[in-house]
């Protein structure tokens, strides 16, 4: 798979997207260890939008350099001892989210349509993310899998509402600047005006 300067450009672009959405800082909700942030958001984006290998490394992208020190996470988080927290296993199924969200909304398509995109940010951006973070924050905090998944549904309609953010952002995007996605390229072919001889 060739990368090309413009791939490297969609993916540092998404990694400071990601990184601006934790900007506002993260709520714990009742007390709980794991935070809500915006930056789920710039995950199901990167994937809906660059598709599923580059958005997969827009995050990480931002993971490699928080885990170096900067300050990258919701509340100025940084440095590699965030990778040991209870969030740190959503942090790694970040990038599963925005691999498995690329993937259902780009692979076979040409263009970006709303039923794909709703199924990939509820498959990729929720379910895989906590498929990930879940184990982890119950081996983390000594819970068994049925505690975690239940502290777990307060993450759920935040996350329904990102969801419905990123479906109306992908397709507004789409209308405005299609040439942002990376979808394949009979969609650009197919986009080209044919001259009429």
């Amino acid at each position: 798979m060739k990368t090309t300067l413009n791939d490297i450009t969609r993916i540092a672009t998404f990694a400071a997207i990601i990184a601006v959405l934790g900007i506002p800082g993260a709520v714990n909700p009742f007390g709980m260890a794991v935070p809500i942030t915006l930056q789920t958001l710039g995950v199901m984006l990167a994937g809906a939008i660059l598709g599923w290998w580059r958005g997969a490394a827009s995050v990480i992208v931002l993971l490699v350099l928080t885990a170096a020190g900067l300050p990258l996470l919701s509340g100025g988080r940084g440095g590699i001892g965030v990778f040991f927290a209870p969030s740190s296993g959503y942090l790694v199924g970040w990038v599963l989210g925005a691999a498995v969200v690329g993937a259902i909304v780009h692979i076979g398509a040409t263009r970006p349509v709303w039923w794909r995109v709703t199924l990939g940010v509820v498959v990729g951006g929720m379910l895989a993310i906590y498929a990930v973070g879940i184990p982890v924050m119950a081996a983390t905090l000594g819970l068994s899998l049925g505690e975690a998944a239940l502290a777990n549904l307060a993450f759920v309609p935040g996350d329904a509402i990102k969801a419905g953010l990123t479906v109306a952002l992908t397709m507004a995007v789409w209308k405005a600047y299609p040439r942002a996605f990376a979808m394949p390229r009979r969609a650009a072919v197919e986009a080209t005006p044919v001259a009429v001889r």
